[in-house]
């Protein structure tokens, strides 16, 4: 893929750690929703692997603001790490909205967005895997993270019209339809990551 372009392995060897801490922060998501016993102390373990990947976010950042020669250019090394970033943000703040809202239980659309999440990010760390690989197997990733943000959209519109047929209180409509549309939209910025690998895969093929 990369054959005649000047490699700097010390990239992909940080996007595949940046991939590894997003999988860790999906795992403690389905974690927090299959053990509600302490939300908070959940919600903190997230936050703490989303402090984690900020700090590989800059580190990335820095190095590229140090590199001359890239493996690929720069503005999708750029791009690439804001959007892997986002990704952790949408868990943590989809964790913060369980505690914020003192959300008594998960619902079983809740658990199912959060499971959509975690085989998101392990597509997604795939993919990170096979940079500076072949084209093939990151594309392979990247269709399986477009299948699983349709599943993603299909379980969030099927809950959300669900709350509207049987949810009474509008206070928990309010809340529980915040909390589907930011599961959600983790899986959308895994789908927006995905895209830019697939413009790198184009751009080097």
């Amino acid at each position: 893929m990369f054959g005649l372009i000047p490699k700097d392995e010390k990239f992909f060897e940080m996007f595949r750690e940046m991939g590894t801490i997003i999988t860790e922060g999906a795992e403690a998501l389905c974690e927090m929703m299959n053990d509600f016993s302490d939300p908070v102390a959940s919600q903190r373990k997230i936050k703490d692997i989303e402090h984690k990947g900020d700090h590989q976010t800059h580190a990335i950042i820095n190095k590229l603001n140090k590199t001359f020669v890239t493996p690929f250019d720069r503005e999708d090394i750029y791009a690439l790490a804001s959007g892997l970033d986002d990704i952790l943000d949408l868990i943590d703040a989809s964790a913060q909205r369980f505690v914020m809202y003192r959300v008594d239980a998960p619902t079983p659309a809740a658990k199912e967005l959060a499971d959509i999440i975690l085989r998101s990010c392990q597509a997604v760390e795939c993919s990170l895997k096979h940079l500076g690989g072949k084209n093939e197997d990151i594309c392979s990733c990247c269709v399986d993270i477009n299948a699983l943000e349709n599943e993603a959209d299909r379980a969030c519109r099927e809950a959300i019209s669900k709350l509207f047929d049987e949810e009474q209180d509008p206070i928990q409509l309010i809340k529980w339809k915040e909390i589907y549309e930011t599961l959600e939209k983790a899986t959308d910025k895994c789908e927006d990551a995905a895209n830019v690998l697939e413009s790198v895969v184009m751009k080097n093929a």
